[in-house]
């Protein structure tokens, strides 16, 4: 772990120097792809059926733009006030740094070629350069939706997809918070994004919409696996990077030894509560129409949360004595993470029953878990964001079932579509797969990002740097004057 000072500008300038380098290689090489893949583009067009007439709707377009700035405002500023009220004085300002840098940065890399990459045919795993720069998108290029003929504009599903890519990576922030290299932590995301969350993307969520159901899609989309709004994709995956990132950083200076409380629970409860307003546009919007399974995925948002977050604070008066406002809103992001990948899914009595059971688990690994292997998981990323999404995703393959309340599966090649269930274990084995799939490929492939990293830049700051507060020795200022 290199040793060097914060201050020392020209080794900060190496440091930006020796990104933007590889910065340039790696934009240098995907633009040869492109240029290949535009000569070859022609040939592939002429081929091509051709694309079925879609029914656009204004009302799910308004829907869709309303549902991006939603999911938007739970990152930022949402999630920097959250993770940032939970962190030391010192490191406030850090925190809302990252997470506003992150949203920034990402979205030029969504739109560069992490949209092609997620959303376009490639193989089982990832997809291709064909949409890289955004080619060929346009006003006039359509998405279809869940219903056959049924679409939206194109570019407004590449906003609404681009601030899932946004908030993902930035979930990961608070596993290792106030203790890593602002450098390091962007050249992470950047290559995070690339190597983790747009594979895992397309392997979830890419295939061919109702019109095509019958082509190639991504590798867990194929299991069978359900995930509506991104258990999988952004939860467990951003969930299991957490964890690894917090072992291999190290525990925090003066860890379980110096007070480290939150500094402001004020903030983190505004924080909280624009994350749960901004998740209905998260999940809601995942339907990508303004219909009655957007209503459904609503009120389960609402129901789901609003059970985590009362079982926590019993939980908290019966085991501690005293219910904290900590342990309210930790409940309440447990029961968002764990109803996402159920929003669409599952009936209202059954998004209860899963937020109850998603808090009692999430709360035995923050209270327990965490405490007996000694981990610094500086704001439970792991046992809040993996855990709640591994019990969401499985949960979801049980109150699908449209006898427990649940709307059922729709199977595509039926004439009418008709919503059916595979039964229990058919479906719980297909999202174990999913589930098992993401731990792998977001748990090793983030252990070998972190080391690339580290070798190139160091992950850490110097112990000096991180006891004098990542606020002044990062970035030169503070987030309060008194």
């Amino acid at each position: 772990m290199p040793m060097e000072s914060s201050m020392n500008i020209p080794s900060t300038l190496k440091t930006v120097a020796r990104s933007a380098l590889l910065g340039s290689f790696a934009l240098g090489a995907l633009g040869t792809v492109a240029a290949l893949a535009q000569e070859a583009a022609p040939a592939v067009a002429a081929a091509a059926p051709a694309a079925p007439a879609f029914t656009v709707d204004k009302g799910d377009t308004t829907w869709m733009m309303i549902s991006t700035v939603l999911v938007l405002l739970m990152t930022i500023p949402g999630l920097a006030l959250f993770y940032g009220g939970l962190v030391r004085t010192k490191n406030m300002l850090s925190v809302l740094m990252q997470v506003f840098t992150i949203t920034s940065v990402v979205m030029i890399i969504w739109v560069f070629y992490g949209y092609s990459l997620a959303f376009t045919p490639g193989n089982a795993f990832v997809g291709g350069l064909s949409k890289m720069f955004l080619s060929g998108v346009n006003v006039s290029t359509l998405s279809e939706t869940f219903s056959k003929g049924v679409a939206i504009p194109e570019l407004v599903f590449v906003v609404f997809q681009m601030t899932f890519a946004c908030i993902t990576p930035a979930l990961i922030v608070g596993a290792f918070a106030e203790r890593v290299k602002f450098s390091a932590l962007i050249l992470f995301v950047i290559l995070w994004v690339t190597v983790i969350y747009f594979p895992i993307a397309h392997m979830v969520w890419f295939w061919g919409g109702p019109s095509a159901y019958a082509d190639p899609s991504g590798l867990i989309f194929g299991f069978g696996a359900i995930d509506f709004a991104g258990g999988t994709v952004v939860h467990i995956n951003a969930g299991i990077a957490g964890l690894v990132g917090a072992l291999m950083i190290g525990k925090r200076i003066g860890y379980k030894k110096d007070i480290m409380a939150p500094h402001s629970m004020t903030l983190t409860m505004v924080g909280a509560s624009l994350l749960w307003v901004g998740w209905f546009g998260f999940n809601a919007g995942s339907n990508l129409e303004a219909n009655a399974y957007a209503v459904l995925a609503m009120i389960n948002t609402f129901v789901a949360t609003a059970a985590a977050a009362v079982t926590w604070i019993v939980l908290e008066s019966l085991l501690r004595g005293k219910a904290s406002m900590l342990g309210a809103v930790s409940g309440a992001v447990t029961g968002l993470v764990a109803v996402t990948p159920a929003a669409g899914f599952a009936g209202p009595m059954g998004a209860i029953v899963l937020g109850i059971v998603a808090t009692f688990v999430c709360y035995f690994f923050v209270s327990v878990v965490k405490n007996t292997f000694d981990y610094d998981d500086s704001l439970d990323v792991f046992g809040v964001h993996c855990i709640g999404g591994i019990i969401g995703a499985l949960g979801t393959g049980i109150l699908v079932n449209p006898a427990l309340g649940g709307a059922g599966i729709v199977d595509y090649s039926t004439a009418d579509f008709a919503a059916g269930y595979a039964g229990t274990a058919t479906q719980l084995l297909a999202q174990g797969k999913g589930v098992l799939v993401t731990l792998l490929w977001s748990g090793i492939g983030s252990a070998i990002l972190y080391k690339i990293v580290d070798l190139i830049i160091g992950l850490r700051p110097t112990a000096d740097a991180e006891r004098e507060g990542l606020d002044l020795t990062s970035h030169g200022e503070a987030a309060y004057h008194s």
